[in-house]
C-alpha cells in the first residue's frame, strides 16, 4: 500500500466553504469537553458567551472596541503572511506605536491642538511598529534568521521596555503609586461614541484600512509580487522581483498597522501608558487566527475580527459567570487555529492511497 499526498487542482467554493465549517465545528465540539470536565453543560456555557458577546448591547458594543485593534493588526498580517513571512510579532509592534504616541502625549499634546496632536500620535505610532517590524525583516534579508523566532522574541523585549517605563521614569505623579503615566491630556484623547469605548476614529481607520490593503494587493504592483514572492519565492527571484524590497515593505505596512492599533488603546481606551497585558489582550497573536480564518482576505477579515472579538468579551464573561480563567480563551483560539489550518491542508492537496 502506497501512501502519498498530491496537490489538489481547482477547488469549488462549495467545498472551501464546506471544510473551513467543518473544522470550526469540530474546533467547537472539542471545545465543549473543556466544560464537560469541569461539570458544566457545554450548550448553556456557549449560551453565556454569545449572550455576554452579542446578545445584549453592551455586550455588542464591547465586541466591536476590542474587534478593532484586532482588524488593524490582521490586515498587517494578511500583508506579510501572503508573503510567506510569519510575523509573530504584532503584539510588540502594537506596545512600541503605543509608548511612541504616549511620549507625543504628554509632551507635545499640552501644548498643541488636537489635530496636530492626534495626527501625530497616529503618525508616531505608524513609525514605532513599522520601525519594530523592520528589525526582523532585516535580520532576516540580511543575516538569515527565522522571522519566527525573531519577532516571537521582540515580543518580550516591547513588554519588558513598556514595564520599565510605567514602573521607572514615566511613572505618573498623579498615579497614586500605580504603574500608570499620568493621563494624557484632552488634546491626546479620541473622542469615543456615546456609551461606549468605541473610538470612531479608530474604527474607520480600522474599516478603511481592510479597503486599502484589498485594493494594495489586488491592483498594485508591490501587492502582486508580495503574492508572486509567496507562492514561489525561487520564481520571484528568477523573474527579477527584489526579495528585500518586498520584504521590507511587507514588515513597514505589517508592524505600522499594529503601531496604529497601539495608539487606539492608549488614546481611545486607557488614556495612559499602562501595563503591556492590559493595553493589549493578546491582540497580536488572536490576530494570527482571525487571519486565517478570513483565508488572508482582508475584506472577510472584517467579519473575522468581529467574531473573535466577541470570544474575547466571552472570556471575561466566563470568568464572572463560570468561574473559569480567562485563559480559557486561547484554548478555544489554539483549537480554532490548528483545525483552521488542518482544513487549509485538505483544500490544497489530497492524500491517495494506491494498492
Amino acid at each position: 500500500m502506497h501512501i502519498s499526498i498530491e496537490k489538489r487542482g481547482y477547488v469549488s467554493k462549495k467545498y472551501y466553504t464546506s471544510v473551513y465549517l467543518i473544522s470550526i465545528f469540530v474546533a467547537v465540539i472539542l471545545s465543549s469537553f473543556i466544560f464537560l470536565l469541569r461539570g458544566i453543560n457545554p450548550f448553556y456555557a456557549f449560551s453565556k458567551i454569545f449572550q455576554g458577546s452579542f446578545g445584549s448591547p453592551f455586550g455588542l458594543k464591547e465586541t466591536i472596541a476590542k474587534a478593532i485593534p484586532l482588524l488593524l493588526i490582521t490586515e498587517g498580517l494578511i500583508v506579510a503572511f501572503k508573503g510567506k513571512f510569519w510575523n509573530i510579532g504584532a503584539n510588540g509592534q502594537l506596545l512600541v506605536g503605543a509608548t511612541f504616541a504616549t511620549w507625543i502625549a504628554l509632551n507635545f499634546g499640552p501644548y498643541h491642538s488636537s489635530i496636530s496632536t492626534i495626527t501625530t500620535m497616529f503618525l508616531v505610532g505608524f513609525l514605532g511598529g513599522a520601525l519594530f517590524g523592520l528589525i526582523p525583516a532585516l535580520l532576516k534579508v540580511k543575516l538569515g534568521i527565522n522571522e519566527i523566532i525573531s519577532t516571537l522574541m521582540l515580543n518580550y523585549i516591547a513588554e519588558d521596555f513598556v514595564e520599565y517605563l510605567v514602573y521607572g521614569p514615566w511613572k505618573g505623579k498623579t498615579q497614586y503609586g500605580f504603574p500608570y503615566t499620568d493621563n494624557f491630556p484632552q488634546s491626546a484623547t479620541l473622542a469615543q461614541i456615546p456609551g461606549t469605548r468605541i473610538s470612531y476614529i479608530t474604527l474607520i481607520i480600522a474599516l478603511l484600512s481592510a479597503v486599502l490593503i484589498y485594493l494594495f494587493i489586488e491592483k498594485t504592483k508591490y501587492g502582486y509580487e508580495i503574492k508572486v514572492t509567496g507562492e514561489n519565492p525561487h520564481a520571484a527571484r528568477y523573474s527579477g522581483i527584489d526579495f528585500v524590497k518586498i520584504t521590507i515593505i511587507m514588515m513597514l505596512i505589517s508592524g505600522g498597522l499594529a503601531g496604529i492599533a497601539g495608539v487606539g488603546e492608549v488614546a481611545g481606551i486607557h488614556r495612559h501608558l499602562t501595563y503591556p497585558a492590559q493595553i493589549s489582550s493578546g491582540y497580536g497573536y488572536t490576530a494570527i487566527i482571525v487571519a486565517w480564518l478570513a483565508q488572508l482576505n482582508p475584506i472577510l477579515a472584517i467579519v473575522s475580527a468581529v467574531f473573535f472579538g466577541g470570544i474575547l468579551v466571552g472570556g471575561d464573561v466566563i470568568q464572572t459567570s463560570l468561574g473559569f480563567p480567562f485563559s480559557t480563551i486561547n484554548a478555544f483560539n489554539g483549537l480554532i487555529l490548528i483545525f483552521v489550518m488542518v482544513g487549509n491542508f485538505f483544500t490544497e492537496y489530497k492524500i491517495k492511497i494506491r494498492r
